[in-house]
């Protein structure tokens, strides 16, 4: 039995105290018995106003997480039947194009083709996903990136498979073709998915209720965060601190002493602990109490936590010590960028000739001027070199853009004009979506720029950059990057630099699969391009 349970009343063996004598001290509190065990003349069972969040249930919350549990396997079976729709649709469509490029586009004969492969794929697949967390809540939910590399280990799976069976292909178009086809398929339905059932959920009421602790910029921050991403359907309803100061649009609802009352009060689901110098101390009550209330704790991530995968153990000194490795490519990762830098690159090229043709021919009968526009712009290391672009400005525009300077709209170093005088009828519309870019594949290819990175940016704005700015030039520059799918022109400057950081710290090949993918519609939907 737990020692934290009610006193039981005196049993016949005890003796009666006597009336005259003095009232019992009151019971002495947990902490107090254990810092004085000396001064214990014998075991005292203490009552504690706490309910223990174990035992059993009322039948009336017995029954809502009986309805949670029919919410989560609603989840799992519908993205399993979402992910089997992509899974043969994917291989389904490679098949028939396949097939069209020989002349017989025959859906049918494409999905008799396809249907030996449809159970093993599909049983990797699932398997892939649900080791990758594809299938769990929506806060934990991975999205383009996770799926495009599960995808990738099942084609491998797959393609070993076949081969070790003795399978000969003509072509490997159904291997590479479909690992595409399936992640545009499954990515699409899956978003579909989150959209759908999060305006469900919304509709139904259902938000998490939760409550933030700390002080400072953290908790406003950290607060307008949750409140921008739409797949946590968290909602802040305040916080709590000792150091409180005003928050716009964040509600004090007291100190760290009226915790126990404002989780009773306010009925959250989680506290999330904002502030990255929380007193360990604090902190261990603050969970023990929130814990004690049903109530679960998640803490947000500080600075130095998101250099932790950079760290590398030291071995051989006496006190353990990590050696934060520095944000570059080197080695393996450089060797794999570059070389997914070529391939893609390349093919975009040879695709896109007709489109470039087309644009070079409007520049040029649009205004007079080359047909090219040659930037130079510090490269990595602060190296210069002459990035490419489709000239969308008439002659002699850089010498009047100081006359311009006044009407800059945005903030830092970056200067942009939405309506530019300078810009010709073709150079307004190639902006707009992007296409002046283009040709800067040809700076890939020479090794001057990657596919995904860090934009180069023009010498009048690199010379008023801040030190602390500069760091993001220890990498190639890129074509796009985290700001073309972040809200491109829309951000702060400070918010886009700290983007580059986010990419240098989290990079990954898949994550550049991602973000390729991703500014297709950013640049589509022209959100804050000008």
């Amino acid at each position: 039995m737990s020692s934290f349970q009610t006193e039981a009343p005196p049993t016949r063996t005890q003796p009666e105290p006597p009336a005259e004598a003095p009232p019992r001290p009151p019971p002495r509190t947990p902490t107090a018995i254990a810092a004085h065990p000396a001064k214990q003349p014998r075991p005292i069972v203490v009552a504690l106003p706490v309910r223990d969040v174990r035992r059993k249930r009322p039948p009336a919350l017995s029954f809502v997480l009986r309805l949670e549990t029919l919410r989560r396997l609603a989840r799992v079976v519908s993205l399993l039947a979402l992910d089997l729709v992509g899974v043969v649709g994917a291989l389904t469509t490679a098949l028939w194009l396949k097939l069209a490029y020989h002349g017989h586009p025959s859906v049918t004969l494409a999905f008799h083709d396809a249907r030996p492969w449809f159970s093993f794929a599909y049983l990797v697949t699932v398997l892939m996903f649900a080791r990758v967390d594809l299938y769990s809540d929506r806060p934990r939910r991975p999205g383009i990136g996770k799926i495009a590399s599960a995808l990738l280990q099942t084609t491998l799976i797959a393609l070993v498979f076949a081969l070790a069976n003795g399978e000969h292909f003509s072509s490997y178009f159904i291997f590479y073709g479909t690992l595409a086809i399936g992640t545009a398929y499954i990515a699409t339905l899956r978003e579909l998915h989150t959209r759908a059932t999060g305006w469900i959920l919304a509709r139904a009421g259902y938000r998490r209720r939760a409550l933030l602790v700390g002080s400072g910029g953290q908790v406003q921050a950290l607060a307008h965060a949750l409140g921008n991403r739409s797949r946590l359907d968290v909602d802040v309803i305040g916080y709590v601190s000792d150091r409180a100061r005003p928050q716009n649009g964040v509600r004090l609802l007291g100190r760290l002493s009226d915790l126990p009352d404002v989780l009773q009060s306010t009925r959250v689901q989680e506290v999330i602990i904002a502030d990255p110098d929380f007193p360990q101390d604090q902190a261990v009550e603050l969970i023990d109490q929130c814990h004690r209330a049903g109530v679960t704790v998640q803490v947000a991530p500080s600075t130095m936590e998101v250099l932790f995968d950079r760290a590398e153990f030291v071995p051989g000194a006496s006190v353990p010590l990590f050696r934060v490795r520095a944000p570059v490519f080197e080695g393996v990762d450089f060797a794999l960028k570059r070389t997914f830098d070529l391939i893609v690159a390349g093919i975009v090229l040879i695709v896109s000739a007709p489109v470039l043709l087309t644009i070079a021919v409007a520049v040029k009968l649009s205004s007079r001027g080359p047909v090219l526009y040659r930037s130079v712009r510090p490269g990595i290391g602060g190296q210069p070199f002459s990035c490419l672009k489709f000239r969308t400005m008439r002659e002699h525009a850089d010498q009047i853009q100081a006359d311009l300077e006044s009407l800059n709209e945005l903030s830092g170093p970056l200067f942009k004009i939405r309506e530019d005088p300078r810009l010709t009828s073709v150079g307004r519309m190639l902006r707009r979506f992007s296409l002046d870019e283009l040709p800067q594949l040809v700076n890939v290819l020479r090794g001057e720029m990657s596919l995904v990175g860090p934009r180069p940016l023009p010498l009048r704005d690199f010379e008023r950059l801040e030190d602390w700015h500069k760091k993001r030039y220890l990498v190639l520059p890129g074509m796009t990057g985290l700001w073309q799918v972040s809200g491109r022109a829309e951000l702060d400057f400070d918010d886009l630099v700290r983007l580059d950081f986010l990419y240098l710290e989290q990079w990954s090949i898949f994550l550049d699969m991602a973000i390729l993918l991703k500014t297709i519609p950013a640049v589509l939907s022209r959100r804050g391009a000008f």
